[in-house]
């Protein structure tokens, strides 16, 4: 699988950049952080609560292989459409810290667009920990099926 989400981790570094290039026009391609039901289908999450403005708040829940539930949570600090998206992240009963996530989003023609992100970490541990999962397969293939999902209804 050719890896066209890229993820920028500059050692001793508590920060990553991901960016992704996408054959979508930018609309659709904030649609699919925008709306439940096309966020359950790329994330593979069920969404109990995405509540799109300043200080809302956004809950989803995934089950695994084995029938376990995990849930992942968040505030929104800034929500403005078709530009940029601020939030939080938290990986419930993990040993993860909640990480700050920076999401904008770039026209790049009128069929394509970008997506970057700037997620920080409470320390270069946590953040070292979180790249030893298959952390770059999982969003490369997400980003993927965003792509898929998204590209039949343009």
């Amino acid at each position: 699988m050719e890896m066209k989400t890229k993820i920028d981790a500059g050692e001793g570094k508590q920060e990553l950049v991901i960016t992704r290039e996408f054959n979508l026009p930018l609309e659709l391609l904030f649609k699919a952080h925008e709306e439940p039901e096309i966020v359950e289908q790329w994330m593979g999450t069920k969404v109990l609560k995405l509540e799109n403005k300043k200080h809302g708040g956004y809950q989803f829940e995934t089950t695994d292989p084995r029938g376990n539930k995990h849930g992942f949570n968040g505030v929104i600090h800034e929500f403005s459409p078709n530009q940029r998206i601020i939030r939080t992240f938290e990986m419930e009963n993990t040993p993860f810290a909640v990480w700050l996530e920076f999401l904008e989003f770039e026209k790049l023609t009128e069929d394509t667009s970008k997506l970057k992100m700037h997620v920080i970490y409470k320390s270069v541990e946590l953040r070292d920990q979180l790249l030893q999962m298959p952390f770059t397969q999982g969003i490369n293939m997400a980003h993927n099926k965003l792509e898929e999902i998204l590209s039949k209804l343009k």
